[in-house]
């Protein structure tokens, strides 16, 4: 809240901006979201605010249920060997540590689970193993120098594997070195006083491999979550979201349409999302590389790191998408007469590049390897030539030619200038150059336009060579296409998709 009192008459001046005020349309949190509209009712409209909530959520994805059910079902399986008398009179209180593994193992994906068990495993190994050989040589070193041996084996361990796991190559394994860490520390600690510590470690590596068998199984043989499948999905999904928001950008930029600039379309949203989903689409093929063959993808050795090559190919194609529709939100706009000059080639390259995207994305949907994409790239390639040329031959309409003086012994030249950059200015969705617009009235008014010609001249060029910035972002766009086309033909070949004949057979 901002108050300014008046030096004259004492008038209160009180102006309060709502969070929401200062952003443009596709920045603005919903209102829903608002502190106020959340918790004004009370507890009761919260509580069915946040059930609503949860319900969208899980409606969403039904595997987010099904994962939480599964994880349920884990732990209580787990938790049967405590309360089972058997198992715990075998193992003791050992058996408590196939508990907490199953909650550490249990990931949402099979491949996340065989990847965090994998480091647990040999995490607890590793662990177990130097353990039992550091607790027979304190052992042999006699009950004083005991105490002084294990404390100095838990430091060595603990600064090793913190140093270890910053090495880029063992990255990927940073979890697998804090199980060494912890699980070593637990084990010497725990079995200090114990009258059998060697039995006692043991006990408990046999608890962790149970833990971890029993995550395993109940996630692998239980509404499985496939991590290949997912990334699959994902895939596809990106393809589609670019080539809806190419569309809809230019059909939005070509007609003026207001609600572009508000960011009210769904789809340019989805693109945006593809920027900030690499390191989920990098996480999703690290953890695809751990599963067993299943579905469509009957291969050990499927190659899951060229999905997410393809995803950052693609990612690059988003990034132009995402600047064109920044140029929806620019204050700089072009006329509509330059705009109709260069339509149909704008058109022709967007529709011909959004179909090639769309037949890829249905490629690897399908996993064939169509011939269709490599005539698509040859028209996609002449319309953008197409547009280049129009470029060329129209280029006095995006740059002004002609000097004042001309402008100014030509009848009515100049007042037709101003006019045409005062109704330009004055229309809701350009914004720019309204004062300049406001100083051409006031020397309309006095006669004087000489003085303001040069300005009226460089203003109407800025506006026209915007729409030369948006087609050169379109023109950027279709030369990332043959990287596209160049990643998606190496991972149908690695792949081994289905040639498009053979698919046609098989349906006959």
């Amino acid at each position: 809240m901002s108050r300014g009192d008046s030096a004259v008459g004492g008038v209160t001046v009180d102006v309060t901006l709502s969070p929401n005020a200062v952003l443009p349309g596709f920045a603005k949190r919903p209102e829903a979201m608002t502190e106020a509209s959340c918790c004004g009712g009370g507890f009761p409209r919260c509580a069915r605010a946040a059930a609503a909530a949860a319900w969208a959520f899980a409606s969403e994805d039904a595997g987010r249920v099904a994962f939480a059910l599964k994880a349920g079902l884990a732990m209580l399986l787990a938790s049967l060997l405590v309360l089972v008398g058997e198992p715990f009179r075998l193992f003791g209180t050992n058996i408590i540590w196939s508990i907490l593994t199953v909650g550490i193992m249990f990931e949402y994906t099979v491949g996340a689970s065989f990847n965090r068990g994998f480091n647990r495993a040999v995490g607890s190994m590793v662990a177990g193993v130097v353990a039992i050989a550091v607790i027979w040589i304190s052992l042999r070193c006699g009950s004083v120098a005991e105490p002084y041996v294990i404390g100095l084996s838990i430091f060595l361990v603990g600064a090793v594997t913190s140093f270890v796991k910053q090495l880029p190559a063992l990255a990927p394994y940073e979890y697998g070195f804090r199980v060494i860490l912890f699980t070593y520390c637990l084990i010497m600690v725990s079995v200090y006083r114990v009258g059998e510590p060697v039995a006692a470690g043991l006990d408990r590596l046999y608890a962790i491999a149970i833990g971890a068998v029993l995550a395993l199984l109940v996630n692998v043989l239980i509404f499985p979550a496939w991590a290949g499948e997912q990334l699959h999905r994902e895939l596809v999904a990106s393809f589609a979201a670019v080539a809806d928001s190419l569309h809809d950008c230019v059909r939005s930029y070509l007609s003026g349409d207001e609600t572009a600039v508000d960011g009210g379309e769904p789809a340019i949203e989805k693109c945006r999302a593809i920027l900030n989903a690499s390191a989920r689409i990098e996480s999703l093929a690290r953890s695809a590389r751990w599963e067993p063959p299943h579905g469509r993808f009957r291969s050990f050795s499927f190659p899951w790191s060229h999905y997410a090559r393809v995803g950052a190919v693609l990612r690059h194609c988003a990034y132009e998408v995402v600047a064109m529709h920044g140029c929806l939100h620019s204050e700089i706009q072009a006329p509509d007469g330059v705009r109709e000059a260069f339509r149909a080639e704008i058109e022709d390259a967007t529709a011909q590049a959004a179909e090639l995207v769309r037949v890829l994305g249905g490629d690897v949907d399908g996993m064939t390897r169509s011939a269709e994409r490599l005539s698509l790239l040859k028209s996609v390639h002449g319309s953008a030539y197409r547009l280049q040329l129009a470029l060329e031959l129209n280029s006095h309409l995006l740059v002004s030619s002609g000097s004042v003086a001309e402008e100014i012994t030509s009848g009515g030249g100049l007042e037709r200038s101003c006019s045409r950059l005062r109704e330009s200015a004055r229309r809701q969705r350009l914004s720019w150059p309204s004062r300049e617009a406001d100083e051409l009235e006031e020397a309309e008014a006095g006669g004087g336009y000489a003085a303001m010609m040069v300005r009226v001249r460089a203003l109407e060029s800025t506006a026209a060579l915007s729409l030369a910035t948006f087609a050169s972002l379109l023109l950027e766009f279709v030369a990332r296409l043959d990287h596209l086309v160049d990643a998606v033909d190496e991972l149908s070949k690695l792949a081994k998709f289905r040639e498009e004949s053979d698919s046609i057979k098989l349906a006959t």
